[in-house]
């Protein structure tokens, strides 16, 4: 779906979190940031891929890594999601779909026989430089953390 590939620069962005606090790429170099990209706040797959994600965090931390969650939720459904389960990282609230589409995980999805367009669950793994270092396309939500840290 995306046309990014592994060894592009990552399309940078500015953009409110759950806080309604502006969030750019530059924020995280000199770090590893997975920036994942989820179809809608507090639905099953969604949590379970973001629970993971957190219950994982320290190892995240202590590799070098920030994560950041973005979907087209609302600043205050961000907020809610993110209080709601804990999370110890940042939601990104992409309401125009600005960031989502220059990333390429804007497009057709089919769910029970219904076609429309949506956000495709997609993780980009982004070194310090702002260059793409992995991308994961088939996540598995509850072992989400595992396809990362392999």
């Amino acid at each position: 779906m995306t046309t990014l590939k592994i060894g592009d620069k990552a399309p940078d962005f500015k953009i409110a979190n759950q806080d309604g606090k502006i969030v750019n790429l530059s924020d995280f170099s000199k770090k590893k940031l997975v920036l994942f990209f989820y179809p809608k706040a507090s639905t099953p797959g969604c949590t379970m891929e973001a629970c993971n994600l957190s219950d994982n965090y320290s190892r995240f931390e202590s590799s070098g890594y920030a994560i950041l969650g973005i979907s087209s939720d609302s600043v205050k459904r961000q907020l809610n999601f993110k209080n709601k389960f804990n999370f110890p990282y940042d939601l990104l609230a992409d309401e125009d779909k600005s960031v989502i589409i220059s990333y390429g995980v804007w497009g057709p999805k089919k769910f029970m026989g219904r076609e429309y367009d949506g956000i495709h669950r997609t993780t980009f793994v982004i070194d310090g430089k702002g260059v793409i270092e992995k991308i994961i396309t088939k996540v598995k939500t509850k072992v989400h953390s595992e396809q990362i840290l392999e």
